[in-house]
């Protein structure tokens, strides 16, 4: 499958990287600052975790080339390729801002839904899953049910009858799982059929992403395959046609269950999906890492709506009891540290509103209580459980601080941002954020808390060292966002907006800048576009340039139009600030993005280039895309990888999601602690690898 590393270069090395991620399976192209975090072997026992700061162990000594394109120490996109070993590389410094934002951007882009009402506000719980089907509007520039099944369709299921190689396959693949099938009364798949096919391929890429694309279909009727794939059971080992289901099948397997699992089938499936993962978990056999994080991760995007069952019941009966078996699996310290890391975020996925006030209240005390101690600077866990457990408790607290839990939280999280280890202060900023952006319970007031959320913001913005500044402006920005979007609050954004503002027009720092922009867009701050559109024009380097234009998208400064147009046409040989540019040229409703892209790709020779516009054009979703991508696919004299993208592109274009399919995976997640089908940068075959 084309993948790139879902950090798709710092910016200016892509042209000498992308041949090689290529030839990976995917197709990941997340943008400017996209360089991954190395993951963990998987293959075997004792796989190793991901970053400088993450165990190492057995096993995990093969080179693995990747890691930041064009990666400067200081993040500007001036530097050299890096190479790194897995759990080892120093010059790579993963607590880089832009780690956070390209794992958890896409509900804040929103893109699908910008397309279809150029005009819309969204925010719901639904909106943020990415789960719903796409609206339209008269003016909607997406593509038609009809446009999707009798274009794109029939083309992708050409290539797959006709094409054996590994890019266009797994392409099509993923995209024909991501328009899904056709609405009918039954329950039957013609999808699932055509995608349980390739199971049996000999190529692994092409085994194990049918697998995830099974789970991406979303039909029910894949549960029980997926869970055979999961099993190793003797069904399981007919499905992929050979005498045992490889361990990256059965993760993807898991991966995809929980795809299922977050799309909301009947309770009864979900016990199935919840028992299979269970029962993989209490194996303990030695398979690594991979597949216990794969569970994991897949039981914390499938709760059950059963809440409350008899003492001692099986964790698939109940919600209650998914917290209880995930709370006795984060004290188990005979589990690997780097799985264990996992379940907090699981948990905080799992404790959703729809508990009810009083079970939400007392199940939400027992998860934070038990996680307060591992956030702490003194914790003797490892540093990705301390990790999981300060981005957990941003999802789990509000702003409520006469509450003495909550404010517990957020003074925990206030303190570890000033103290500590350098990843845990950078996610305590992002925690703090997100917890001052979450309102506290009717009746209450949230304005103490807002009040220590922001201070606590903004000194960091003005007084932090390093990079600091740079995450506590993308924490000022997903902050105000929230403020915005549900107007409340006026006063603490008015002062969010002025502290960005007066830091973008005094820094000169290309990282900050970037950063600095994103903010000023997220909290639609439309007196800093003058400056934004300043910097478009003088700003040198592409990664700054790339979130520039992306800032002056996300506050709608349409006036800025013409000169992203004028940026994408002078694009041709840095591909990466084009896609960035025409992006933007999307979110600010531009019907003549996609004209300028399908006229650039219909002449451009270089794969970079190619794999640019063509993912581009998906990205901005315009169905005009559909035609130039069709024909890019069916085109012959063009290269196998570059028809692949033109797959993937389709498959963006069509998905009837709003956000990609994995971003309930990537939103909230711990990337430092990486496993190799989680992401992997070096080969891009990781689940967070694929587009």
């Amino acid at each position: 499958m084309i993948r790139l590393a879902r950090f798709s270069a710092l910016l200016t090395g892509v042209l000498l990287y992308v041949p090689a991620l290529l030839s990976a399976h995917g197709g990941q192209y997340r943008g400017p600052g996209d360089t991954v975090p190395p993951g963990g072997t998987g293959s075997g026992p004792g796989g190793v975790a991901g970053g400088p700061t993450g165990p190492s162990g057995p096993g995990g000594s093969t080179p693995v080339t990747g890691g930041p394109r064009g990666q400067g120490p200081g993040g500007s996109g001036a530097g050299p390729s890096v190479a790194f070993t897995p759990g080892g590389d120093p010059s790579l410094d993963l607590t880089q801002w832009t780690f956070w934002w390209e794992f958890n951007k896409d509900p804040y882009l929103d893109l699908k839904r910008r397309l279809a009402d150029p005009g819309a506000v969204t925010g719901s719980d639904g909106w943020f899953l990415g789960i719903g089907e796409k609206s339209q509007t008269l003016d909607s520039m997406a593509p038609t049910s009809e446009q999707i099944r009798s274009t794109v369709v029939p083309a992708l299921l050409a290539a797959l009858e006709q094409e054996s190689n590994n890019d266009i396959v797994t392409g099509c693949l993923i995209a024909l799982a991501k328009i899904g099938d056709a609405p009918a009364e039954s329950q039957a798949s013609p999808f699932g059929v055509r995608i349980a096919h390739f199971l049996a391929d000999k190529n692994q890429e092409i085994s194990e992403t049918a697998a995830v694309a099974l789970g991406i279909l979303g039909n029910p009727a894949a549960i029980e395959p997926l869970r055979d794939l999961l099993a190793d059971s003797p069904r399981g080992r007919t499905l992929v046609g050979r005498h045992e289901v490889p361990l990256r099948t059965r993760a993807f397997a898991a991966y995809g269950l929980g795809q299922i699992g977050a799309r909301g089938p009947h309770e009864e499936q979900r016990r199935a999906i919840v028992q299979a993962l269970h029962a993989e978990l209490e194996q303990r056999a030695e398979t690594g890492r991979d597949l216990p994080v794969a569970c994991l991760i897949a039981i914390g995007l499938t709760p059950l709506e059963t809440l409350e069952a008899p003492a001692g019941s099986a964790p698939e009966l109940a919600r209650t009891a998914q917290i209880d078996y995930l709370l006795a699996f984060l004290a188990d310290a005979t589990r690997p540290s780097l799985v264990r890391a996992h379940v907090p975020i699981a948990l905080a996925r799992l404790l959703t509103s729809d508990l009810g006030d009083d079970l939400w209240a007392a199940q939400r005390a027992r998860i934070v209580e038990t996680l307060l101690p591992h956030a702490a600077e003194r914790s003797k866990e490892s540093a990705e459980i301390v990790q999981s457990a300060l981005v957990a408790l941003g999802m789990l607290a509000t702003n409520d601080a006469a509450s003495p839990l909550d404010l517990r939280v957020l003074e925990t999280l206030a303190e570890r941002v000033r103290e500590g280890e350098p990843q845990a202060r950078r996610f305590a900023l992002m925690a703090l954020a997100q917890a001052g952006a979450r309102n506290a319970p009717a009746g209450r007031d949230s304005e103490a808390g807002l009040e220590l959320v922001t201070r606590a913001l903004l000194r960091a913005l003005a007084e932090g060292k390093g990079d600091l500044p740079s995450w506590a402006a993308l924490a000022c920005g997903v902050l105000g966002r929230e403020l915005a979007l549900t107007h409340r609050a006026t006063q603490h954004l008015a002062n969010l907006q002025a502290a960005v503002r007066l830091a973008l027009k005094e820094t000169r720092a290309s990282e900050r800048i970037g950063a600095l922009a994103l903010a000023a867009g997220l909290l639609n701050d439309l007196e800093a576009s003058a400056e934004l559109r300043r910097r478009l024009a003088t700003q040198k380097d592409d990664g700054a340039r790339g979130y520039v234009a992306v800032g002056l998208g996300l506050m709608s400064a349409r006036e800025a139009t013409e000169e992203i147009q004028a940026v994408v046409a002078d694009s041709k040989y840095r591909p990466d600030l084009l896609k960035q540019a025409a992006i933007a040229l999307g979110l600010l409703g531009d019907k003549r993005a996609a004209e300028l892209l399908a006229e650039r790709l219909a002449t451009a020779q270089g794969l970079a280039t190619q794999a640019s516009l063509s993912s581009a054009l998906g990205f901005i979703g315009d169905r005009r895309s559909l035609d130039p991508l069709v024909a890019m696919l069916r085109n012959e004299t063009l290269s196998q990888r570059a028809r692949g993208f033109a797959a993937v592109a389709l498959g963006i274009v069509g998905d009837r999601s709003e956000l990609p399919w994995n971003s309930v995976i990537s939103r909230g997640l711990n990337y430092r602690a990486s496993t190799s089908t989680l992401t992997d940068p070096g080969s891009g075959t990781g689940i967070l690898d694929l587009l």
